[in-house]
């Protein structure tokens, strides 16, 4: 008896050992589970781009505002070339204009050379860090992982560019995944709604119960809903940073196709302050944006692959029915050429 109980207390300390554990295994399964879902994919990328804004933040700036030496160069330069424009004011005879020209272009022309070799030196306007603001950075990761790369932003320590390198190989993956189950729940959404409409814009059918076909969007639905959300954007867009409505297009097309070009950047007007609150609600938006713009194009891209998919099975199938048909026929003219010669013989 106590040899039994002895082993039955063993078995309840055993049990109580290794239940923390297995509530803690199924905690991780099921994070595990739910970060694989659409939203759980959403709020990783998100948390994601929010993390390496913060990083990106804390790397760039302070080391980029105890680097002053391009400040300090481009500073004396501005004094040095402003008191020879004085001098040449002084010293030439405004009357003189020829000469008058010449030698104040003289002096423009070196304080542009010098600004030159300072820019090919990685000099900007915001060589301090005051760049570096959470919504240029939350947009910097954001380029990065969905491998846009606008380029208007860049890092410029060795942290920063090595940390670029690693944050762009974990995201980059994440971004593709999230692309992927993203796209997959929006096309059912959207197929969801689009046969909603279709049933109420045509008449009922008595044997609809009968059929369970397939729904497909066509193209044209998602071509529309893409151009809708581009002249959107541009129109959003355009009077902000004072653009052309063409330019807006150009701009909202480049970044939702991944192109990056990088001329045209919501909030980084270089002849208004950078850190300016306006622009930097516009950093925010443009975030918003792209993020929901490249989850459409996902969509979109699901969706096509499904009519092209049916199309090329409906091909397929009248392909082989066509072959079938011509097998046919040509038998029968073999037999009929085949009785005639029978008959002749």
């Amino acid at each position: 008896m106590r040899s039994m109980h002895r082993a039955n207390s063993s078995k309840s300390l055993r049990s109580t050992k290794r239940r923390p554990r297995a509530k803690i295994k199924d905690c991780c399964r099921t994070i595990t589970a739910f970060m694989f879902t659409q939203i759980g994919l959403g709020a990783l990328v998100f948390g994601y781009t929010v993390i390496g804004a913060v990083g990106f933040m804390h790397l760039e700036t302070p080391l980029a505002r105890n680097n002053t030496t391009e400040l300090v160069e481009i500073q004396s330069h501005r004094l040095r070339h402003s008191l020879e424009l004085y001098r040449v004011a002084l010293n030439q005879n405004i009357f003189d204009e020829h000469n008058f020209s010449i030698a104040i272009d003289r002096v423009l022309a070196s304080y542009q050379s010098k600004v030159v070799e300072l820019i090919k030196r990685g000099y900007m306007e915001s060589s301090d860090g005051s760049a570096w603001t959470f919504p240029a950075a939350l947009m910097f990761c954001l380029s990065v992982i969905t491998m846009i790369g606008y380029g208007n932003l860049v890092p410029k320590t060795g942290y920063g560019k090595l940390a670029t390198v690693i944050y762009a190989l974990f995201g980059i993956p994440l971004y593709v995944l999230f692309f992927l189950n993203v796209g997959d729940a929006l096309a059912g959404v959207f197929r969801w709604f689009y046969r909603k409409l279709h049933r109420c814009s045509t008449q009922p059918d008595e044997n609809a119960h009968h059929n369970h076909k397939k729904t497909i969007v066509p193209s044209s639905a998602c071509v529309w809903l893409m151009v809708g959300y581009l002249l959107a954007g541009a129109a959003t867009f355009g009077p902000w940073e004072r653009w052309d409505f063409l330019d807006s297009v150009y701009f909202c097309a480049t970044s939702l196709c991944k192109i990056g070009v990088g001329d045209f950047v919501p909030g980084a007007n270089y002849f208004s302050s950078s850190t300016s609150e306006g622009n930097q609600t516009k950093l925010v938006i443009s975030y918003v944006y792209i993020f929901f713009g490249l989850g459409l194009v996902a969509m979109c891209y699901n969706l096509m692959r499904e009519e092209i998919g049916e199309r090329v099975k409906n091909a397929k199938e009248d392909f082989d029915q066509c072959v079938e048909d011509t097998g046919v026929r040509l038998l029968g003219c073999f037999r009929k050429i085949r009785g005639v010669v029978e008959e002749d013989y």
